[in-house]
């Protein structure tokens, strides 16, 4: 029998897109309280079926898994430009794909204008008509409103009519802005973009005798295990299984594994499985099994992302930009000036950058002896001294400490001959 909780989530899934929804308009129409309403619909938030905004509250959004990430809704431009909505509130989630500032004649105007577009626009009623007519929603800067004809074509077409105090040059600038923000972004990969969906599993019921049969089947050797309710309760692998092991997969099976959600960063998902030394992780919602991952597909998606000419420069890159770097047997120099992104308010080289500095050239050091990305496992400073502005600097890293996969190097910071910071990084190499 479904819960009062489930009836609402229900409820707000049918409703159309673009729809406002409330606590209390909720517990009013499905006769619930107001507590069950409201964690109800941060469920439903959570899962991406309503979004709140501010000035427009909480509204019922549709569902898009790929939505291109450098696409922004109607929706997050109202709120970027702290608008009003007159009008179109259905196709607030609608992608914009480009706009278009309007300060052009309307017949010149009107080539420009096609659909999931917006036209930034002042005062100008015809240029409104003109724009919704072409299916381009409207964003109407300094401060200005419309017609009542024009909310009701809005409300028609379920375009977005939306009012900005802020001018348009500014709007336009902002809008640009956000959209730069996305296509940085769009680097960071997620679990979702590369986890394997629809998985095969095991019960914990099951016999070891499946697991080998499903091994035989599908070529792969560690699956997740779920419970009689569908909960991920274990992981099983060949390293929990003898030869000659028999009885049901929960005698055998790692309990309580280690999970991620679909909002897991790669990056994370990488660094827990090369720390705990695990090749699979099962991906979950509410404890129900989505999907898994492989350390061999985390891997390869780092790298892969790596290789891509959209890559944004990182601090990292900012902070080494004005260092260069050659190979000597078995230690890597570094050698540059002091820039004033590394110096403090007083003008000397801030500690936090220069510990930044030293842990970056040593990951780069082990990347480049190891030919293999590494994740840091502990970071030791001794002593860092005052540098200052222009200071040349000559960074040395050496290895100290080599195995197949933990690894050790020495950091030293030279001015002049003179030792002025030294520490030490150990980490441990990503292999596939």
């Amino acid at each position: 029998m479904a819960t009062k909780h489930d009836l609402i989530i229900q409820y707000i899934m049918g409703l159309e897109a673009g729809a406002a929804i409330s606590v209390r308009q909720i517990a009013r129409e499905l006769g619930v309280s107001q507590g069950t309403a409201y964690r109800a619909i941060k469920e439903a938030e959570n899962r991406e079926y309503v979004k709140t905004f501010p000035r427009m509250g909480t509204i019922r959004i549709e569902k898009d898994e790929k939505r291109g990430i450098e696409r922004l809704t109607f929706a997050e431009v109202a709120t970027m430009v702290d608008g009003s909505v007159l009008g179109g509130r259905k196709g607030l989630n609608k992608t914009l794909s480009r706009f278009v500032i309007g300060a052009m004649t309307p017949d010149a105007m009107e080539k420009y204008l096609s659909s999931d577009s917006l036209l930034i626009v002042g005062n100008r009623e015809e240029a409104f008509v003109l724009a919704l007519e072409h299916n381009c929603a409207v964003l109407i800067t300094g401060g200005f409103s419309c017609s009542e004809e024009i909310r009701q074509l809005a409300d028609k077409k379920s375009l977005p009519v939306i009012s900005s105090s802020y001018d348009t040059f500014t709007t336009a600038t902002m809008i640009n802005q956000a959209i730069s923000d996305r296509l940085i972004k769009k680097e960071v990969l997620l679990v979702e973009d590369i986890m394997i969906k629809e998985p095969r599993y095991l019960y914990e019921n099951d016999s070891i005798e499946k697991w080998r049969l499903l091994f035989q089947e599908s070529g792969h050797s560690r699956f997740p295990v779920l419970d009689q309710n569908e909960n991920v309760v274990g992981v099983l692998t060949p390293k929990d299984i003898h030869h000659t092991s028999n009885g049901t997969i929960s005698q055998h099976m790692t309990r309580n594994p280690i999970t991620v959600v679909k909002k897991t960063t790669i990056a994370y998902a990488a660094h827990v499985m090369i720390w705990e030394g695990i090749e699979l992780l099962p991906v979950v919602e509410d404890d129900k099994l989505l999907g898994v991952i492989s350390r061999q597909d985390v891997i390869k998606a780092i790298q892969y992302m790596k290789s891509q000419p959209q890559m944004g420069e990182t601090l990292e890159d900012v902070v080494l930009s004005n260092f260069g770097s050659k190979r000597i047997d078995n230690r890597m120099r570094f050698t540059g000036k002091v820039t004033p992104i590394l110096t403090s308010h007083m003008g000397t080289a801030s500690w936090s950058s220069l510990t930044m500095l030293m842990s970056t050239v040593a990951i780069v050091s082990l990347m480049n002896f190891r030919q293999t990305d590494v994740v840091v496992d502990t970071f030791t400073i001794y002593f860092v001294g005052p540098v200052e502005l222009g200071d040349l600097l000559e960074i040395d890293v050496e290895a100290i400490e080599e195995g197949r996969m933990y690894n050790k190097v020495e950091v030293c910071v030279y001015r002049e001959k003179a030792l002025i910071a030294k520490a030490m990084l150990a980490a441990k190499a990503m292999r596939r």
